[in-house]
């Protein structure tokens, strides 16, 4: 059998375990057992690496791409994890990444896109533009987390909320992370337009225009919330928004060209 496909079954299997982990537990007086829910994951996310990385030159394909971003989402939420209760993220992150592993085994054969490592300026822009769109996931994440336990305050259904932090210790970091993706998104468009030669070009237009749209959203997020107070709903809405069209921006070609053309 081949390599890929065991470590796939096995990272999935992994993640799956760890969803569960924290599902069975999720509403627990003393909620999931992190320990075990940590130490699969921590798992998951070894063999992910090593699969991810075991290939000598880097490997710029869709399939892996997606699945670069989805061990980096996975990694920094567990990292949080450890200090503090993300209960609600942890099912939907681990069972995405889990799920994502199997699709990969039964995806068709897909031309590799390799970068050379000297093109510096072209990695660094693609580099921080992962790492944003993964802070902005991230953010988006908190944002649902926030509108769930303002809903069950104002329900007055404290015991669904007994586990999870205070709602504003989380909304707190939901801006923190806004804003670290936003700034590193900012960054990345800087030195596609003052480096990249094509990054205007007709054939990334559409994805210039489209990242450049979720940006200003993700201010006007940021300056809703710490000039007029905005917060709940019309945050998530927002966040949601920007972080769809920024998915389109990343995504949507590359999946149209390498899977349906």
């Amino acid at each position: 059998m081949d390599f890929s496909v065991i470590g796939s079954s096995l990272a999935f299997i992994l993640y799956m375990l760890a969803t569960l982990a924290v599902v069975t537990r999720l509403f627990h007086p003393k909620g999931p057992n992190n320990t075990l829910v940590l130490s699969l994951a921590s798992a998951a996310i070894l063999v992910h690496a090593v699969l991810l990385f075991s290939h000598s030159a880097i490997n710029f394909n869709l399939p892996n791409v997606v699945s670069l971003v989805t061990l980096t989402i996975t990694i920094v939420v567990t990292i949080v994890a450890l200090k503090f209760k993300v209960n609600l993220l942890l099912p939907v992150i681990y069972g995405f990444t889990g799920l994502w592993q199997m699709v990969t085994i039964f995806l068709p054969p897909i031309d590799s896109i390799p970068l050379e490592v000297e093109k510096f300026i072209l990695l660094s822009h693609i580099s921080l533009a992962l790492i944003a769109y993964s802070i902005l996931v991230i953010a988006t994440l908190f944002a649902f987390q926030v509108t769930y336990i303002n809903v069950k305050l104002k329900s007055k259904n404290l015991a669904a909320v007994a586990h999870l932090p205070p709602l504003m210790q989380v909304e707190k970091q939901l801006f923190k992370i806004l804003t670290a993706g936003t700034a590193i998104l900012f960054i990345s468009q800087v030195i596609g337009f003052a480096f990249l030669e094509g990054f205007l070009a007709k054939e990334n237009a559409h994805k210039t225009l489209l990242s450049l749209i979720s940006f200003a959203i993700y201010c006007v997020i940021l300056w809703g919330h710490f000039e007029k107070g905005w917060r709940g709903h019309r945050v998530l809405v927002l966040m949601l928004s920007a972080s769809g069209l920024l998915t389109l921006a990343y995504f949507g070609s590359r999946f149209i060209k390498e899977f349906i053309l």
